[in-house]
């Protein structure tokens, strides 16, 4: 598995999950494609992944909620670098936009970019995976699709992160047998910038108080759960979903 390429997508955050999980499957020597709408952030993931050991990194800008963009980002990663065994989507949006105010154009874009857009991907490098056996197929989705999210984390996005928790285990049902597998990742409360900047001061502790284990999760514990999913011993699980949220959601 680590001879052959894993997509990361939604790299572009300096603390985001997706440049964390490159970060750390870098650090294993594996060849990396990595995607993102934004070529500035693109880049500095890239030089960051280059730095910690990857045997190869490659870049191709990518909007996942075009099926377009994604044929082209996937057939420049497939000249350019050994045959694509796994995927981990990273990319996504929360909107806090509470139900009655939201329109259905903001809606439909979260569900494009959250669930949607896992669907271009997957559809996309998964002939290949059935054509040499082997493949793994991880999104990160969200504690939200269980409990109904949060304050940066309402309907919409709640929506979103179930619509990949049904994906990936369709998915898994249909690829059963193949060598290829799914998971989804559920986190809460990592400490990244998506729910409305960095977590500080007052902000912190209230998200650490609301956390049963007492501290936030890091990209890294993240990361490594997904290396152990995209590695050599993550053949014999397919269609679940992992919780990583300090106790908060438990069973």
């Amino acid at each position: 598995m680590t001879e052959l390429t894993t997509v990361v997508t939604g790299v572009a955050s300096t603390r985001g999950i997706g440049r964390g999980v490159a970060r750390v499957l870098a650090g294993e020597g594996r060849p990396l494609a990595l995607l993102d709408r934004d070529t500035d952030g693109l880049e500095e993931a890239a030089e960051q992944a280059r730095a910690a050991g990857a045997s190869l990194v490659v870049t191709a800008q990518a909007d996942i909620a075009d099926p377009a963009s994604v044929d082209t980002a996937i057939t420049d990663v497939e000249s350019a670098a050994p045959p694509v065994a796994a995927l981990v989507n990273c990319a996504g949006i929360a909107d806090p936009t509470p139900f009655l105010e939201m329109t259905s154009a903001s809606f439909q874009r979260t569900l494009t970019i959250n669930t949607t857009g896992l669907f271009h991907l997957a559809q996309r490098v998964l002939p290949g995976m059935l054509e040499q056996g082997l493949g793994r197929i991880v999104a990160v989705g969200s504690t939200a699709a269980q409990d109904g999210g949060g304050n940066f984390s309402t309907s919409a996005y709640a929506a979103s992160k179930a619509g990949v928790e049904g994906l990936l285990r369709g998915l898994a049902k249909e690829t059963a047998g193949t060598g290829v597998t799914t998971a989804a990742i559920a986190p809460a409360n990592i400490d990244t910038d998506i729910m409305g900047g960095p977590l500080v001061g007052e902000r912190r502790e209230q998200f650490v108080a609301r956390t049963p284990v007492g501290r936030l999760g890091t990209v890294e514990e993240l990361a490594a759960l997904v290396s152990w999913l995209v590695g050599p011993y993550g053949g014999f699980t397919t269609g679940a979903t992992y919780s990583l949220n300090g106790g908060m959601r438990v069973g």
